[in-house]
C-alpha cells in the first residue's frame, strides 16, 4: 500500500512537470463585465492564455491595455484591448481557440452573429454564467439588474436601500463598472461625498449612477476589481446591494435577486441578452413604469414572466415624475436632455424629461440640427432619439461638445431628465429646470422580501 502511494506521488510529480499548452481566449467587452470575468475566472489559470480583449459600446477604450498591476503573473506585459470590428483578424493572428462574449444588452440576434464570426474563424464561442462568475459574500446580498438599460434598477436599488436603513441596517451599495480612466487608479473606489466623485475624475455616466447615493447618505463602491471591492464593503455594511448596470447579470452571488422590467419596451425581456437570462433566475420581477405604459404591454410582460420563470414574485410599480420646482411651461419651447445610456444602447426614444414636458405643455425643440462633434455622431448612429438630446459625457472633450450643443439650441428652458444635477456640470445660457422621479410599489411584496433578506445570517 505504501509502494503503491509512493508511485501514485511520482506521477503526480511528473504530470506537474510537463508544460501546459495554454488555450489562447479573446474576451470581447465594453470594459465592464470583460474585465470580471478575466479576474473572476481566466487571471490566475494557467491553461489559458487571454491573447486580448476587443472594446465596443463605449468611445475611446479600444486605446488601452488591461495593466500588468491588475492582469496578473502569467500577464507580465498586460493584455491589450483592440476595437470588436477586427474580431476575426485576431483569432487568426493569435491562433485563438475561444472567445468569450462579455457584455451587455445587445439583442440576441446581435450575440449569435458575433458567434458565427468566431467560429467561422476556427474558434469556439462561449457565454459564462454566474456559478464560474459571481463571487460569494459573507454578508446578504441582493442583487437588483433589469431586462434592458433604463427600466429603472438605480431607483429601485434606492429604494431597497432605504427599506434596509429604516430596519437599522447598514448598507454598502456596490455599483457595477464603469472604469473609462486609468485602470490602476480605478481598483478600488470608494465614494462617500461629492469630493469624492471629483477626487476620481468621474465622467458624466458615472456621476449619474453615483450622485443620487451620495445624495441619500449611501456608502458606495465602485472600480474594477470586484473581489477587492467586496473585502472592503463587507467591512462597512451588514447588507450588501448590488446595484447592476445596463440588462447584465450580477457579479455576486445574490440571496435574493430583484429584476426590473419596462412595459415601455414590453418585447424586450425575452429578446435581449442577458436580460433573458435576468429574467429566468429572478426571485422578484418588478414590472415598473405602469403609470405611462399601455395596458396591452404591461399585460405583454407579465406573461412575458409567467412564461419563463411561472415562480417568481411580480410586483407592479410606477416611476411618478414631477418637475423639482414650481413651472409654467405650456406653449413655451424646452429643449429636453435625457440619460445618455438609456436613449443609446438602451434603444429609447424618450425618458422622465420628455415625458414630464409633454404634461406640462411645453413645445420640444428638435436639437439634432444643433449638434456638433460627437453628439451629432451620436444623433447618426442612433436614430431612435428623434427630439431628445442624450446626455453623453465620457470625458471632458464630449462633455464640452454636449454643452456646446444645449447653448445653441433656440430655447427657452432647457428640461433635465438625467439622474443628476446637470447644472453642476455644465454651463447654459438658458434656464434649467429638473425632473425627479422615484419607485413607488403597488402593495408591499417588495418591501416584505427586503426586510427578510435583510435579516438574513449567514
Amino acid at each position: 500500500m505504501v509502494r503503491e502511494r509512493k508511485k501514485v506521488r511520482k506521477v503526480k510529480k511528473k504530470v506537474g512537470k510537463r508544460k501546459v499548452k495554454r488555450a489562447n481566449v479573446i474576451i470581447l467587452g465594453a470594459a465592464g463585465r470583460d474585465f470580471h470575468n478575466f479576474n473572476v475566472f481566466f487571471r490566475n489559470r494557467k491553461y489559458y492564455n487571454v491573447v486580448c480583449f476587443t472594446a465596443t459600446q463605449i468611445p475611446g477604450i479600444s486605446k488601452r491595455s488591461y495593466p500588468r498591476e491588475l492582469a496578473g503573473k502569467l500577464y507580465p506585459k498586460g493584455i491589450p484591448i483592440y476595437p470588436e470590428q477586427k474580431l476575426t483578424k485576431l483569432i487568426k493572428k493569435f491562433d485563438v481557440e475561444q472567445v468569450v462574449f462579455a457584455y451587455s444588452d445587445v439583442r440576441h440576434e446581435h450575440v449569435m452573429h458575433l458567434a458565427s464570426e468566431a467560429n467561422a474563424a476556427g474558434a469556439d464561442f462561449k457565454l459564462m454564467g454566474i456559478r464560474n462568475t459571481a463571487i460569494k459574500s459573507k454578508k446578504p446580498v441582493i442583487s437588483v439588474c433589469a431586462t434592458r438599460t433604463g427600466a429603472g434598477k438605480s431607483q429601485t436599488t434606492r429604494k431597497v436601500a432605504e427599506i434596509l436603513r429604516k430596519m437599522g441596517k447598514t448598507v454598502a451599495v456596490i455599483r457595477h463598472p464603469m472604469p473609462y480612466g486609468d485602470l490602476r487608479k480605478q481598483i478600488c473606489q470608494k465614494y462617500a461625498s461629492y469630493a469624492d466623485l471629483d477626487r476620481q475624475k468621474c465622467t458624466l455616466e458615472e456621476r449619474e449612477e453615483y450622485e443620487p447615493h451620495i445624495e441619500m447618505g449611501n456608502l458606495l463602491f465602485a472600480g474594477v476589481d470586484y473581489g477587492v471591492i467586496l473585502k472592503e464593503a463587507e467591512k462597512s455594511a451588514d447588507v450588501i446591494i448590488w446595484d447592476g448596470g445596463n440588462n447584465d447579470l450580477p457579479f455576486y452571488m445574490p440571496d435574493l435577486h430583484i429584476v426590473v422590467a419596462d412595459p415601455h419596451r414590453a418585447g424586450d425581456g425575452l429578446d435581449y441578452y442577458p436580460g433573458e437570462a435576468n429574467l429566468r433566475m429572478a426571485d422578484i420581477v418588478i414590472i415598473n413604469k405602469e403609470g405611462t405604459a399601455k395596458k396591452e404591454d404591461i399585460k405583454k410582460v407579465y406573461q412575458s414572466v409567467k412564461k419563463v420563470n411561472p415562480k417568481a414574485t411580480i410586483v407592479h410599480a410606477d416611476s411618478p415624475v414631477y418637475f423639482e420646482q414650481k413651472v409654467v411651461l405650456r406653449g413655451r419651447r424646452a429643449l429636453v436632455v435625457e440619460d445618455g445610456p438609456t436613449l443609446t444602447h438602451g434603444g429609447m426614444s424618450y425618458g422622465a424629461g420628455r415625458i414630464a414636458a409633454k404634461r406640462a405643455g411645453a413645445r420640444i425643440v428638435n436639437p439634432k440640427r444643433y449638434a456638433v462633434g460627437s453628439i451629432k455622431k451620436t444623433f447618426e448612429k442612433f436614430s431612435q432619439l428623434g427630439d431628445i438630446l442624450p446626455a453623453m459625457g465620457y470625458g471632458k472633450k464630449q462633455l464640452r461638445e454636449l454643452r456646446e450643443t444645449i447653448n445653441r439650441v433656440p430655447a427657452d428652458f432647457v428640461v433635465v431628465g438625467t439622474p443628476i444635477d446637470l447644472r453642476k456640470l455644465i454651463k447654459m445660457n438658458k434656464p434649467a429646470l429638473r425632473v425627479r422621479y422615484y419607485l413607488k410599489e403597488k402593495g408591499t411584496k417588495l418591501k416584505k422580501a427586503v426586510q427578510k433578506a435583510g435579516r438574513m445570517k449567514k
